[in-house]
């Protein structure tokens, strides 16, 4: 038997793959921001569902938190880093405060949690880090480039990390979802004020895309929590998770397209050293 920390265990994946976990009889330190939340949450598996009263943004209860739930699980054993938002705007239309915000949650809370988890997972040499990023964090859309940013940002630590932790016996495992049928579209969305009617054809479209897709999307939450667990428990787990087709074709499309122009530019981008080098 397992124990995880999840993050944001009160709906969307963190809520799905908490379920999962907790039906495979493991016990979860879920994070949550008030009691009542707290209490909820207990009621899913009274002595394996453990409430955790936590805000990411505030290090010094990120660091009472993960000490909280090492103590209540004997040892946190899976650090999920799920907890997050989304924002929706071009890229002039957000405000700097709204950035901010932005990654203050979805870039500077989750290597909060890290730090805090990290110490206890180097003192035992095992672990595991699952960070949540999404197919946004590895191919950018139109309309979403700051929540786009913020989940490059963790994909560029997660990968940094997984090299500085692996001697020690702990994995990182950095899980990338596309469109999936939960609240990221709509309550765990923020929208600008004002949309620039210049962007219209570009963020515009893509906003209408969001709203009309919201509740239909094919991704289903607890397949996406099964596949977690089946990475988490692989003997050779991968650094990058994929879920959902819709991500293998964007990051492919990406992939391939990054490729083809390096290759197209490589005598530019060679050609560049001192002549005698």
């Amino acid at each position: 038997m397992a124990n995880w920390l999840i993050t944001g265990v009160s709906s969307g994946f963190g809520r799905a793959l908490a379920e999962a976990v907790l039906a495979k009889g493991d016990t979860v330190a879920g994070t949550v921001r008030n009691e009542a939340a707290k209490s909820e949450f207990e009621k899913l598996a009274p002595g394996k569902a453990v409430g955790i009263r936590l805000d990411v943004t505030d290090q010094a209860s990120v660091r009472r938190g993960v000490e909280e739930a090492e103590k209540k699980t004997g040892g946190i054993d899976v650090l999920v880093n799920n907890a997050g938002y989304g924002l929706e705007g071009a890229v002039e239309e957000v405000t700097l405060e709204q950035i901010r915000s932005q990654f203050e949650v979805n870039v500077f809370g989750a290597v909060s949690v890290i730090q805090a988890a990290l110490p206890y997972m180097r003192k035992r040499r095992a672990g595991h880090i699952v960070n949540i990023t999404s197919m946004g964090g590895l191919t950018a859309f139109p309309g979403v480039g700051i929540y786009n940013g913020s989940k490059f940002a963790l994909e560029g630590i997660s990968e940094a990390l997984a090299k500085e932790v692996k001697p020690l016996g702990i994995k990182v495992i950095i899980v990338a979802p596309g469109s999936f049928r939960t609240d990221w579209a709509g309550r765990s969305m923020v929208h600008v004020d004002g949309p620039i009617a210049d962007y219209e054809a570009t963020a515009g479209a893509f906003r209408k895309s969001l709203a009309h897709r919201n509740g239909r999307q094919a991704g289903d939450p607890q397949k996406a929590a099964e596949a977690i667990i089946t990475a988490v428990a692989s003997s050779d787990p991968p650094l990058h998770l994929l879920l959902g087709p819709d991500a293998l074709r964007f990051v492919g499309e990406k992939l391939g397209a990054l490729q083809a122009e390096i290759l197209k530019w490589a005598p530019v981008s060679a050609a560049t050293n001192f002549s005698d080098a």
